[in-house]
């Protein structure tokens, strides 16, 4: 597969999805489900039913790993990982601050860091900000860019000195396990932010705006993208499966905070 022109149709799909999300931030949205800590859009399933056309008219035989479904053999060779709508909750609150998120993975010939526990790789990744006209992409083995422009992580050493990002999963389990270890950074970072979209927390570390983001029980379609961008920017993407439902730990940083942050197990 020529990586190149499957980052081109990821761009193109991510534009559209991002042109509607413009369109409807301010409109009443209908939620197909709502938790105590999510909401699931219809306008989320439409999206996703979006980038699976414009994804397959390129590449019909690609799978699609999305968090709205499945479309095709999600074991395949290759496969799309999709996140529609990242932020959902930000954006059904009319908050600006969301992203569509789309990579590409490929079964990978062995184990490798890189490599997911279910023996994928991401060779693409594209995570598109429609309300700040920001598009991240990398391809694997290349660099990373903002609006075609190679991006870097930060050179910041000091925790004193970093803003690090974090993230509350959904869970009961999830939240009590991470709020004591919030209380414990609060007190040793410049700034910590809670931002609520996983792949853009990942590429604001790219960029080098955020130097560390770290959450636990987020979902593959969430990271995919942005783990690649952030390691083609020469950050670190460190995670480990939870559970067999695309479930992972996940440390991210620029490469030279990971020893002082002292995550728990």
């Amino acid at each position: 597969m020529n990586l190149n022109n499957a980052q081109r149709s990821a761009v193109l799909a991510a534009q559209t999805v991002g042109k509607l999300m413009r369109v409807h931030l301010h409109a009443e949205k209908r939620a197909n489900s709502v938790t105590q800590h999510d909401i699931k859009l219809e306008l989320d399933v439409r999206s996703q039913h979006l980038i699976e056309k414009s994804l397959r008219s390129s590449f019909p035989k690609v799978a699609v790993l999305g968090e709205e479904g499945v479309a095709g053999d999600p074991n395949a060779e290759y496969r799309w990982v999709v996140d529609p709508i990242d932020g959902t909750v930000n954006f059904a609150y009319t908050i600006p601050h969301a992203c569509v998120s789309i990579a590409l993975q490929r079964r990978a010939a062995g184990p490798g860091p890189s490599v997911y526990e279910d023996g994928y790789e991401t060779v693409v990744g594209v995570v598109y900000d429609p309300f700040c006209d920001e598009m991240w992409t990398a391809v694997l083995g290349g660099a990373a860019r903002l609006n075609g422009k190679v991006i870097k992580v930060s050179r910041r050493r000091r925790l004193n000195e970093a803003i690090v990002s974090i993230g509350f999963a959904k869970t009961k389990q999830s939240l009590e396990a991470t709020l004591p270890y919030f209380v414990k950074l609060v007190h040793r970072v410049r700034k910590v932010r809670i931002m609520g979209a996983a792949a853009l927390a990942l590429t604001y570390v790219a960029t080098g705006r955020f130097d560390a983001y770290i959450e636990r029980g987020i979902r593959i379609w969430d990271i995919a993208a942005g783990g690649l961008i952030l390691e083609c920017a020469g950050g670190e993407f460190w995670r480990k499966a939870v559970d067999a439902n695309h479930t992972y730990r996940m440390i991210s940083s620029n490469g030279l905070l990971r020893k002082t942050l002292a995550v728990p197990s």
